[in-house]
């Protein structure tokens, strides 16, 4: 699985990165936009971006007019982020088997009808697939 998942927090921040229609942002812009959903120092945000530098998960740039600033963008999409979330989840908690993580799920779940025709068709297209 290579590289890690971010973390709860970390995936907070991909998520302002993701919402920012892939324009960079400042750590500063970061911290704002998280400011309402978090009660996070600062200090703490930063670390955690730098937690994101360091996994490959995000890059920057340099400020052409202060050296200080950085601007930060996602390197890594939101699509790729859950793969390796999911996997890390089944990994962990059902042993890498993903029919127990499914049964868990649904016999916890109400679930309709027509979500159960849905994902008798997920299926269906799983095992073309496969057999392809």
């Amino acid at each position: 699985m290579g590289r890690q998942a971010p973390s709860e927090n970390e995936w907070m921040i991909m998520e302002v990165l993701w919402n920012n229609d892939g324009a960079s942002m400042t750590a500063a812009q970061i911290i704002g936009a998280l400011e309402p959903a978090l009660s996070i120092s600062p200090k703490t945000v930063r670390v955690m971006i730098g937690r994101l530098v360091s996994k490959g998960m995000i890059g920057f740039t340099v400020d052409a007019e202060d050296s200080r600033i950085y601007h930060y963008r996602a390197l890594t999409g939101r699509e790729a982020c859950l793969v390796e979330k999911e996997q890390r989840f089944v990994s962990r908690y059902f042993g890498g088997k993903v029919s127990l993580a499914v049964a868990s799920f649904l016999r916890s779940a109400d679930i309709s009808d027509n979500e159960l025709e849905e994902l008798q068709e997920l299926v269906g297209a799983l095992r073309e697939k496969r057999d392809a």
